[in-house]
Order: C-alpha cells, then structure tokens, then sequence
C-alpha cells in the first residue's frame, strides 16, 4: 500500500525526456506545463496488479480514522479479485507515514488478519511501489493522455 500524487498532466521526469544530441547540435528545449489538477491515489496491490484504488477528496487530508476505513474496505476487494489470498493470508507492507503509523489503523490491520511487514525507519530504500508501480503507472496514464 502506498499513496501517490496522479495530476491531471504530468510532465516527463528529467531522465524521461533526456536525447543524444552531437555536441554541435543546440540544447533542445523542454516544454513546460503547469500541472493544473491533481488528486492523492492510495493503491492497494500485490504482484498480480492493483486491488484497490481511492483518490482522496479535494480538500482532505489522510489521517489515521481515513487510513483505517480503507484497510476495513480492503477484504471485500480482496474477496472479489483475489479469493484464494484471503484465505491463505495477506501479507501486508506499508510505509512508516504517520497516518500508517497510528493507533487507529493499526488496529485495523490486525481486525482484517493480515500480518504486518515493517518497512524499516529511515530507511534508505524506497518503498516498492516507488520504485516499481508508480513509475509504470504514471507512464500508462501518459501514454493515454498522448493517444486523446
């Protein structure tokens, strides 16, 4: 589980839109955009794909009672796409935010039965959905936004 910002239109990273050019050749200009909305994404996912999506409402904030209702929503997606992981046992990583951390959600975590993998504090290592499905994510919405 992990949260992300989605706008609206997001630009290419800076390793994104990097190109060869010879060394005689000018520096080519990026354009710039201004991103004009964006809305926070909790993602809920395993290595089969997503399992769940929420997008915050405008003007709220995540905090731990917020974080605790998704987790209690969580096994009814869970039921839907992935029944046999139920039963076997969910294994569940988040990262140290403070809404993870509360009281509250903990609490949560352990009404579902899933069993907790600590994410390290102060860990230098990122989470694995920045590493591995922001990124993915971020490029399909793009690439639909390129094919409108």
């Amino acid at each position: 589980m992990d949260e992300t910002w989605i706008h609206h239109f997001d630009p290419e990273t800076k390793q994104q839109s990097m190109t060869w050019k010879r060394a005689s050749s000018p520096t080519p200009k990026n354009s710039k955009f201004q991103v004009r909305r964006e809305r926070l994404a909790s993602v809920f996912w395993d290595a089969q794909g997503i399992i769940m999506v929420e997008y915050l409402e405008k003007g709220a904030t995540i905090t731990g009672s917020y974080y605790a209702d998704q987790i209690r929503r969580l096994p009814e997606d869970i039921k839907e796409k992935r029944r046999s992981k139920l039963r076997a046992g969910v294994l569940f990583h988040q990262d140290n935010a403070p809404a993870h951390k509360a009281a509250v959600a903990m609490a949560a975590i352990q009404e579902t039965g899933f069993e907790l993998l600590e994410h390290p504090p102060y860990s230098p290592d990122l989470a694995p959905s920045d590493f591995y499905l922001f990124p993915r994510l971020k490029e399909r919405l793009r690439s639909d936004i390129r094919r409108r």
